[in-house]
């Protein structure tokens, strides 16, 4: 894995756990903040931690943040230092700029100042959770885009024994099984001749509502 560099501005929940995580896969991370203590909590695990006001352009000059590849804003409910930070950074031309965003309404104010992608962690947790928590069979829950969600589901009993070109998914439901998964090993892209065994995860991708009726068929079949 290639290193990068990483600027985190905002050091709470999200902001400390990406610093962690990001330096936890190799990657070099600037950890900024205006809070002292919070700076110096997660000074032991950022590459460099800094106490500064990152809504001051003088002080994002002075801290080289153009020597960043990607920018992380996870400032939590300041939405004015929020937004001029999302902007001063995209205007010294960092290439990747990632806003953490509290609402809709922040989202589409982050979108119009160039924002290169909004995260909403609070609402993509509780839809995640939510997909969990409504289904039987629903291990785990993706949201790629609007459109497109992976789902790991543990596999029906009446697929149990049928293979992959008998059970036609992509034909009957739109989605697409991507791999099953077993204790011993994940096999990606599977033929149409695997057949599903007792224990089986299934990684599928497709719309919720596709996703929805594929489980519901086999709910009923049980």
């Amino acid at each position: 894995m290639k290193k990068k560099q990483f600027l985190v501005v905002g050091l709470g929940r999200f902001g400390s756990s990406m610093t962690r995580t990001l330096v936890d896969n190799g990657h070099e991370v600037l950890a900024v903040d205006k809070d002292a203590e919070l700076v110096q909590d997660i000074a032991p695990y950022a590459t460099h931690a800094v106490q500064a006001d990152c809504t001051d352009e003088v002080v994002l000059k002075q801290l080289g943040v153009s020597n960043f590849t990607h920018a992380i804003v996870a400032i939590g409910d300041d939405l004015q230092a929020s937004i001029l930070t999302t902007l001063m950074l995209k205007e010294m031309n960092i290439p990747i700029v990632i806003t953490k965003a509290r609402d809709e309404m922040h989202g589409n104010v982050l979108r119009k100042i160039g924002a290169d992608k909004i995260i909403y962690p609070e609402r993509d947790m509780a839809v995640r959770l939510a997909n969990q928590l409504s289904s039987n069979s629903i291990i785990d829950y993706i949201e790629l885009s609007d459109e497109y969600n992976i789902v790991e589901m543990l596999a029906p009993a009446a697929m149990i024994g049928l293979s992959l070109q008998k059970l036609n998914i992509r034909a009957r439901f739109g989605c697409t099984i991507l791999a099953i998964k077993t204790e011993q090993r994940m096999n990606i892209a599977p033929s149409a001749d695997d057949k599903i065994e007792a224990g089986n995860i299934l990684l599928v991708i497709g719309s919720q509502e596709q996703v929805l009726q594929l489980e519901k068929y086999y709910e009923r079949k049980k």
